[in-house]
């Protein structure tokens, strides 16, 4: 028995999707609604396309794809019918308000299992002042000199660079760096002892991927950075708080949680600890390198803004001082140079860097060798040392611009101690202020910021705040606050 079958789709003659496209999509769809059922006859070619109000030429163009797909069947003389292949979809009725096909559903068809959380920046009204980017200002990257680097390497050597190349890093980039780190942070490495990854995020889930197994314990600062603990979690390992104070990383603490749990490594920031931006204290130092090596577990030493200290010398990492190898070090040249570079490098006995190794080849093949090399040849140069010394003494500044619009706008409710290196303040609020109310309304007010609850494994809300100096000019830091005081909620909300 023939049925009656009428093509109602209205064509959207601006859209992205072309007409021949957008007829395709809608009949397929008829198919799985049961509308067209397998054996179907479809209208013939001009029938369709005076009701489409289409040329003709488009709904063959549809009927072809369709076939390519295997929707449908063209018999030569008979017409175009829905493939018998096809599975029967069962019928349900249509209402007249029903739109011929809708948005496609916005969940998987399948469960998944519970994931990492997401870390991604917010998207911002245009205008607004962020002080959470800890990213380096970009209108200060040295733009130029990147770009006659790339052009050099590319015009050299074009081919190699283009083609797969080693998953450890380009040659050129990890002996750069070997020299550059035995120079500047005193470790005693060579190439083979440095894997270039794209930036420290990718470098902290490699290493998880390479030490840790399901149901090992990784020992973590009680503030700390997140995305860390969520790649320690993705690989199914237990992350434990241990306190921090005004001398970094409580190592007696430390030592009663491995008493209890034998850990499998700590993760540690002890050059600017993130977020308090606190400094692990020398005897400190000593004491962890002593239990890691005499418990044999890992130091996974995370140095992500070493080039920033204003005040002294920078202290050197754990890693300068560790002959029996406990420590794996994460260093990124995304604070230096910029974060769209996606330069970072773990840096650990060969061993471990082997592991590290096959495990990016299974999730990266390698990294961007063009890049790399460029970048080499900049260290080589003394460019990116140079470009940091100014970075350096523009931060320098504006660290002190932030403290000084904070004390003046916020004196009677902020407390703070002036870091002496890093990009960001840590800030603690004097109570009772509804810091999360603070935020919301400052956001409507055009600057961003996060709350302390960010930097809790529990996201317990606490009266502290991290506020970045980096991303924001000698201009932009004083109105960042003076929006903030601005919002700031009375005691009683």
């Amino acid at each position: 028995m023939k049925r009656e079958w009428r093509f109602d789709i209205a064509i959207d003659r601006g859209a992205a999707t072309p007409p021949f496209l957008q007829i395709a999509r809608a009949l397929a769809d008829d198919i799985r609604r049961g509308r067209l059922r397998p054996g179907d006859r479809l209208p013939g070619s001009r029938d369709l396309a005076a009701s489409a109000r289409v040329h003709r030429n488009t709904v063959l163009a549809a009927y072809d794809e369709l076939v390519a797909q295997g929707w449908l069947e063209a018999a030569h003389g008979r017409g175009t019918f829905v493939a018998p292949t096809i599975p029967e979809f069962r019928t349900r009725a249509l209402s007249r308000a029903e739109p011929a096909r809708g948005d496609p559903p916005r969940r998987a068809g399948f469960p998944l299992p519970a994931g990492p959380e997401v870390y991604r920046p917010p998207l911002l009204p245009r205008g607004t002042l962020n002080l959470t980017n800890g990213a380096p200002d970009t209108r200060l990257i040295p733009a130029r000199a990147i770009g006659r680097a790339m052009r050099r390497v590319l015009a050299r050597r074009a081919g190699p660079l283009l083609a797969y190349g080693d998953p450890e890093g380009h040659p050129a980039l990890r002996e750069a760096l070997a020299a550059l780190l035995a120079e500047t942070r005193a470790l005693p490495i060579g190439a083979n002892d440095v894997v270039v990854t794209h930036g420290s995020q990718m470098a902290l889930t490699l290493v998880a991927r390479a030490l840790l197994a399901p149901g090992d314990i990784v020992a973590v600062e009680s503030l700390g950075y997140r995305p860390a603990w969520e790649a320690f979690r993705g690989v199914g390992a237990r992350i434990v708080a241990v306190p921090i104070d005004g001398d970094g990383l409580d190592v007696e603490a430390l030592a009663a949680v491995h008493e209890r749990t034998p850990i499998r490594a700590v993760y540690l920031t002890p050059h600017h600890q993130y977020p308090t931006t606190v400094t692990l204290t020398a005897a400190r130092r000593l004491k962890v390198l002593a239990l890691a090596r005499r418990e044999r577990f890992a130091i996974i030493e995370d140095d992500y803004d070493h080039e920033f200290q204003y005040d002294g010398r920078p202290v050197l990492p754990l890693a300068s001082a560790d002959p029996a190898r406990v420590v794996v070090y994460i260093g990124t040249l995304s604070k230096v140079l910029a974060a769209g570079l996606r330069l970072g490098f773990v840096v650990a006995a060969p061993d471990v860097t082997e592991r590290i190794t096959a495990v990016r080849s299974l999730i990266d093949i390698q990294g961007n060798h063009a890049v790399e090399a460029a970048i080499a040849s900049l260290i080589e140069d003394g460019e990116v040392q140079r470009h940091a010394a100014r970075a350096r003494r523009v931060y320098a500044e504006r660290r002190n611009i932030l403290a000084s619009a904070i004390r003046r706008e916020l004196g009677e409710v902020a407390e703070f101690t002036i870091p002496s290196g890093g990009m960001a303040v840590w800030v603690r609020f004097t109570p009772p202020v509804d810091t999360e109310l603070w935020a919301r309304r400052s956001l409507e007010r055009g600057v961003w910021w996060y709350t302390g609850r960010r930097y809790t494994i529990d996201r317990r809300p606490i009266p502290c705040s991290r506020f970045s100096f980096a991303w924001l000019n000698e201009r932009e830091l004083p109105e960042a606050v003076r929006r903030l005081a601005a919002s700031r909620p009375l005691r009683d909300g």
